[in-house]
């Protein structure tokens, strides 16, 4: 087994009265892709937002290569290596697809070296050289989808997060992202995913976990997720 990479410990939450993680507990060892399973308002994006910073947890440990992150701030962590492509992609609509990559670089390290990387990601993304002077906003959905795993390479990340990546695309650009995310692990990128097309999810990630109110009910490798016919009843429909 490689070393963990990212430990969860017992993580609770809450959105100020509203508790919205319960005790959820997760691993990603170096080299994987796992996946966060579970159906809208499980939780699951509010643990993303927990490990990258963004939601101070209630209780409980976040531990990055060993070094425990609570008292992190959300830019440390991403100088640290870990990267997050939000649900919904949140790009900058009126700046430019070079502008919003070039906004990824924003740590020191990666702002050295903005220029090889923006070369990389357009090599990674054809489309997005080709679109580097229009305005993001303008982007289709799955270009949109390119320009924000692109910005987040950009801060040379070695956990990188994905929240409903494929969310929104039509079956075809869905296919493409799976592509993408098994590029970027064969590149050596660690990756933690968030996804509701399960499938997909299973097909492409080594473990799962199920998020279910706010708690992990199951996990296991993918093909043991795959085969539980619980799983197959409520996230497969068969």
């Amino acid at each position: 087994m490689n070393a963990a990479m990212l430990e969860v410990r017992d993580l609770s939450l809450a959105y100020g009265d509203v508790q919205v993680l319960f005790g959820v507990s997760l691993r990603v060892d170096e080299g994987e892709i796992v996946t966060l399973l579970g159906s809208n308002g499980a939780g699951k994006t509010t643990t993303l937002r927990a490990i990258s910073g963004l939601r101070p947890p209630r209780g409980g440990e976040v531990l990055f290569s060993g070094q425990s992150l609570l008292a992190v701030p959300a830019s440390k962590r991403a100088e640290m290596g870990i990267a997050l492509v939000p649900e919904g992609r949140e790009l900058w609509p009126l700046l430019t697809v070079r502008e919003n990559l070039e906004l990824g670089a924003y740590t020191r390290s990666a702002r050295a070296r903005s220029a090889a990387n923006l070369e990389k990601v357009f090599r990674l993304f054809p489309r997005l050289r080709e679109r580097h002077a229009q305005m993001a906003g303008s982007l289709s959905g799955g270009e949109q989808q390119m320009c924000a795993i692109g910005r987040a390479l950009m801060s040379e990340p070695r956990l990188l997060m994905l929240d409903e990546p494929s969310l929104g695309l039509a079956p075809i650009l869905v296919d493409q992202v799976f592509d993408i995310v098994r590029t970027l692990h064969q590149q050596g990128i660690t990756i933690l995913l968030v996804e509701q097309n399960l499938q997909k999810a299973l097909e492409v990630a080594r473990r799962g976990y199920v998020i279910e109110t706010g708690s992990v009910k199951l996990s296991g490798t993918s093909a043991d997720l795959l085969a539980d016919p619980a799983i197959r009843s409520a996230y497969l429909g068969l």
